[in-house]
């Protein structure tokens, strides 16, 4: 009897003409398999699921000047797209450290960059968080380069599974190493009304941070476990009901995207990381190494910009951005996700 070819699981069924769910959309979900209906869908100036669209490539590259057999380290890999582009400029010789703390998109990224033809002896792919650029030099030597950017991927914003976004159903869990530490349900079951109200304001400028801290907080001790996305997002809403109609839909939006936001950074402890990395930088680098910080809220962009003006003082760095880059219009127009980055860098004396 001859071999029977196995048959091939069945897509994803949807209602209506065009998928919703971020598992419905099989096609953006296999862009090696539907390469054009993923042009169309970058063309329309919107981010493929799945996908990442890395933002200040040119810019980054411009800065870095990577030459051929230099080693270099890539802080927070995501989705590969910065990688991949240094890669290209560090071969023939060169090599390429890339680290990255979620467990879930690390491997998928080694993957596909790997099947690109950089493997073992250009890339290195490690998972850890930057703030142990310590132990990467310890094993490297020290860097001829430096990206971190500090944004959180697409990839991880879009799967309603991660918990990131307000827009979609999905666990209220924000880390972005989903087996590590305690979500931001956890977080909220026992912290104080003040606690959460410092949280909102310091991580992320909240203008009604009293607001939705007092209503978080009376759901609580109502015995109510705020456990989803959607939850957070109508406790929010409800205790905004106040603001003017004029514009109280957008307000809304914004305030929502501003405590995930700060949810966010207190469950990752992105603060903490990020000064620690900021510390132990220039030791890493080597005499005219040069680092680039891609930021995406006020908070990061100001310890960056204190880190590197306070060390070009002391005489460690020979010379730090005067002011931040910023994406070019035609980068935000065809990427809206870009608009909010900045682009700060140093170099070492």
């Amino acid at each position: 009897m001859e071999d029977q070819e196995p048959k091939r699981p069945r897509r994803v069924r949807y209602k209506g003409t065009h998928p919703k769910s971020f598992k419905e959309k099989y096609k953006e979900l296999q862009p090696e398999q539907y390469s054009d209906d993923v042009a169309k869908v970058l063309q329309q100036g919107r981010t493929p699921a799945g996908m990442h669209r890395s933002i200040c490539v040119t810019e980054i590259l411009e800065f870095l000047k990577i030459q051929p057999g230099q080693i270099g380290l890539d802080a927070t890999l995501g989705y590969g797209g910065h990688s991949l582009e240094m890669l290209k400029c560090l071969v023939p010789g060169g090599k390429l450290f890339a680290i990255d703390v979620d467990p879930l998109e690390l491997p998928r990224t080694r993957e596909r960059l790997n099947s690109l033809g950089y493997g073992a002896e250009v890339l290195v792919i490690k998972k850890m968080n930057f703030s142990c650029i310590d132990q990467i030099v310890a094993e490297a030597g020290l860097l001829n380069f430096v990206l971190a950017d500090l944004g959180v991927s697409s990839m991880q914003i879009d799967n309603p599974e991660r918990g990131f976004s307000f827009k979609v159903e999905g666990p209220l869990d924000l880390r972005l190493n989903p087996k590590s530490g305690k979500s931001a349900a956890d977080l909220l079951k026992n912290i104080s009304q003040d606690q959460l109200e410092d949280l909102l304001t310091e991580n992320a400028d909240e203008l009604y941070a009293e607001d939705i801290s007092k209503a978080i907080i009376s759901k609580i001790k109502k015995g109510i476990a705020i456990t989803t996305t959607t939850q957070l997002q109508e406790i929010i809403s409800d205790a905004l009901e106040f603001l003017p109609a004029t514009n109280r839909k957008e307000d809304i939006k914004k305030s929502c995207q501003r405590s995930f936001q700060a949810l966010r950074i207190a469950v990752n402890d992105e603060f903490g990381v990020l000064d620690k990395f900021l510390e132990k930088l220039p030791s890493s680098l080597t005499t005219g190494g040069r680092v680039a910080i891609l930021s995406f809220h006020s908070g990061e962009d100001r310890r960056v910009k204190k880190s590197f003006q306070r060390l070009f003082r002391e005489g460690i760095y020979s010379d730090v951005a005067p002011d931040p880059i910023r994406p070019s219009a035609e980068e935000c127009n065809t990427n809206p996700r870009a608009r909010s980055a900045k682009l700060r860098w140093a170099i070492k004396a």
